[in-house]
């Protein structure tokens, strides 16, 4: 074999690698960009504790979940980092791919900024200062979707507000959440921020443990639709009981669909 032959099939080789390496670094150092500038917004608790008699008036079934979930003198949550693995689908009707994941969450001003990534794309979901956004990029190089706006903004914020259950002291009642009655094993969850009012349908177990919620949240920038999030697998992390899985699923008119499976194998609550 010549020299130029060997020489042109390495660069067949090394050119493609190149340049999935070169957009890596690239995705990689925009996604610190995002970390830096949502974690500059991230509020300190100042000292504040969870106390049981904060449930007065709460529904029965909330009172059950934060009793079971938290313990008393529990400091409230800042800050969030976890990392996860699972399965997902890049619309309903693909089959299921292997999924690795990592999340920043910031709570008194709300934020967050997730990662995927799979052999073949990488994604960035977000809300950070008040902006929802998802970026997609093929191969770490295409940028294939570049969604954001005021839907993105409404079902980036209901993603934060739903996954709160992984730092529970931010389902506690606020100025901006309260809880409503609805029946011994549901209750409705409305939170407010800046000009948007958000609720969810939270159902629970007898021992107290949210298993579901439930929303209507814009499907990208299309209609709004029945979005449903489960959750099990609970486990005591930092003497807070969390669920360790998640699985969304879209409702629609033919069933539902689901389309994300993530267990949670790392987290740290400032």
């Amino acid at each position: 074999m010549n020299k130029v032959l060997i020489i042109t099939i390495l660069t067949i080789l090394l050119v493609p690698c190149l340049i999935y390496f070169a957009g890596s670094c690239l995705v990689a150092n925009q996604i610190r960009d995002e970390v830096r500038r949502l974690q500059s917004s991230v509020e300190p608790q100042q000292a504040k504790t969870y106390h049981e008699d904060q449930l007065q008036g709460l529904p029965e079934p909330v009172q059950r979940y934060f009793k079971y979930s938290l313990q008393n003198g529990q400091p409230y949550i800042s800050s969030v980092y976890l990392k996860h693995d699972g399965q997902f689908k890049t619309a309903l009707d693909r089959n299921w791919i292997p999924i690795k994941g990592e999340q920043h969450f910031t709570i008194e001003k709300p934020g967050f900024l997730w990662k995927g990534r799979t052999l073949l794309f990488t994604v960035w979901d977000a809300f950070i200062s008040g902006k929802g956004e998802i970026k997609v990029f093929l191969l770490n190089l295409f940028k294939v979707v570049d969604g954001e706006g005021p839907e993105y903004d409404q079902g980036e914020l209901l993603r934060w507000l739903g996954e709160s259950v992984w730092f529970p002291t931010n389902l506690l009642p606020s100025t901006r959440l309260q809880w409503t009655a609805i029946n011994g094993d549901e209750a409705k969850l409305t939170f407010h921020y800046k000009d948007q009012i958000l609720n969810y349908k939270v159902s629970f177990n007898e021992k107290g443990e949210i298993t579901q919620l439930e929303t209507q949240r814009y499907m990208g920038n299309e209609n709004l639709e029945t979005w449903i999030g489960r959750v099990s697998d609970y486990e005591e992390v930092n003497g807070m009981k969390i669920p360790m899985r998640i699985e969304a699923f879209w409702k629609l008119s033919d069933g539902e669909h689901s389309y994300a499976q993530f267990t949670i194998r790392d987290i740290h609550h400032n």
